[in-house]
């Protein structure tokens, strides 16, 4: 079995339009509101999530550079539909171009993030499993909080 960088890129654009359909159902208010219930986010704070997670896993375990990344603001960020799908748009660019440097390598396969990929697998393939297997979740967490503000 291979997981070529091109279908890396293409499942990147699937779980990224998924997040633009969500973005689709939302108004600057809404996008920004948490539904009732501990532990909740926004739509806005799950995509900016997604938004930072996809590059900086493929810059720091992937390529052992180091980031900049704030992840607990991640989830108050608030900001408009379109403020959010700049971001997306952005973030789709930037993980492409990644996914790319990625595949020529070399890779960071030390990197001590990947000591958490499931059963102590730390080549490439977790990683790159281990991103999609992120943003399809936060995916189905904006559909149901979507839902949930009733959008």
């Amino acid at each position: 079995m291979e997981l070529t960088a091109a279908t890396a890129r293409h499942y990147l654009v699937h779980v990224f339009t998924g997040i633009e359909h969500v973005l689709a159902r939302m108004d600057d208010e809404t996008v920004n509101r948490c539904p009732e219930g501990w532990g909740t986010n926004s739509v806005a704070g799950l995509v900016v999530h997604c938004c930072e997670l996809a590059p900086s896993w493929f810059e720091m375990p992937g390529l052992g550079r180091e980031s900049n990344r704030d992840r607990d603001s991640e989830f108050t960020t608030e900001a408009t539909v379109d403020e959010l799908r700049a971001r997306v748009a952005e973030a789709v660019a930037r993980t492409h171009a990644l996914i790319a440097e990625f595949d020529r390598g070399p890779t960071a396969t030390d990197h001590e993030f990947r000591a958490f990929l499931p059963g102590g697998d730390r080549s490439d393939a977790a990683l790159v499993l281990h991103v999609f297997e992120e943003l399809f979740q936060h995916l189905g967490h904006m559909e149901v909080t979507a839902d949930a503000l009733g959008r």
